[in-house]
């Protein structure tokens, strides 16, 4: 697939597209919950935190980038492609720049994250390498993980349990269980994007052998799994305020709900490219759930300050 001089967009907005700017939601809020976590237990260190953060949206991007070396290769990015352009497959950014660029961006979290590891030592250094190595692995390598309908499972640990678990880590050297399970929310709804992004793709995915959870389980068990997920999201906020003596502000993410729900709504009644408002609309909850459930988190903290 091509597209004409004419139609090509700016350097800028070509790399814009292939950073997928609505899907960094899903890098940034783990890291945004494990350091709200850490203010609420008393540990925070921003450094620590901030360089996460960098690390994590690094990642997230280098694996988009790498997602769109490997489908063009694979013949997954086609003109009938229902989602927004893949600069490679539409011919925008060539293969050997964004294998380049790609290699140099995984070289350089490599090395910022060097700092985290020097602070959290080998737990942080095995987590740093497996993520990269995930970010080749999901759509390369001889057994691509987005291939075999287990990218569901990665998403989960990585962009839940690991995110957030790591960055608390660096900032408390401990990892308590309320953390993990903290940690599901924001992972139960970064598989939920994917979900609906998979959903979207079933039919074309298919077609390439491109065997992913709902090109597997049919769009209507997806659909199914979409909901339990967003449900267990929203159970955990309550579970850390009933179960691990939280604040009650922890709350404050079920605000988010009636967000949720219309989402749940226009995905049961949308196919095809309308979906991908549901994918975009998914960022969104994810974002308000966390930025309201971080804020929940360290409301109390600002409280005693302004009480001392």
């Amino acid at each position: 697939m091509s597209v004409s001089t004419s139609s090509q967009p700016s350097a800028f907005q070509a790399w814009m597209l292939a950073i997928r700017p609505k899907t960094l939601p899903a890098g940034a809020m783990p890291v945004v919950i494990g350091s709200a976590l850490a203010a609420a237990d008393g540990v925070f260190r921003p450094l620590p935190a901030l360089v996460a953060l960098i690390c994590a949206l690094g990642i997230q991007i280098a694996t988009n980038f790498i997602n769109e070396i490997y489908d063009f290769r694979k013949g997954a990015d086609t003109a009938e492609r229902l989602g927004p352009t893949r600069t490679v497959a539409a011919g925008i950014i060539t293969e050997q720049t964004m294998t380049r660029v790609s290699i140099a961006l995984g070289i350089s979290v490599f090395v910022l994250g060097l700092y985290l590891v020097a602070i959290g030592g080998w737990p942080i250094f095995l987590i740093g390498v497996l993520s990269l190595l995930f970010a080749w692995a999901y759509t390369g390598g001889p057994f691509p993980i987005a291939y075999s309908g287990l990218g569901d499972v990665f998403v989960f640990i990585f962009f839940g349990l690991v995110a957030v678990g790591g960055t608390y880590y660096v900032q408390a050297l401990s990892l308590p269980t309320a953390v993990l399970v903290a940690a599901a929310a924001p992972g139960a709804f970064s598989v939920c994007i994917l979900l609906v992004n998979n959903i979207r793709d079933i039919a074309t995915d298919r077609k390439v052998g491109k065997m992913t959870l709902p090109a597997r389980i049919g769009a209507p068990a997806a659909r199914a799994f979409y909901v339990a997920l967003t449900v267990l999201a929203y159970a955990v906020p309550v579970w850390l305020v009933v179960s691990a003596g939280y604040s009650p502000w922890c709350l404050a993410s079920l605000v988010s709900l009636p967000l949720a729900i219309g989402q749940v709504r226009t995905l049961y009644a949308s196919e095809g490219q309308a979906l991908n408002a549901v994918l975009a609309g998914t960022g969104k909850v994810l974002t308000v759930h966390g930025v309201l459930f971080s804020a929940g988190l360290v409301i109390p903290n600002i409280i005693s300050i302004f009480r001392s």
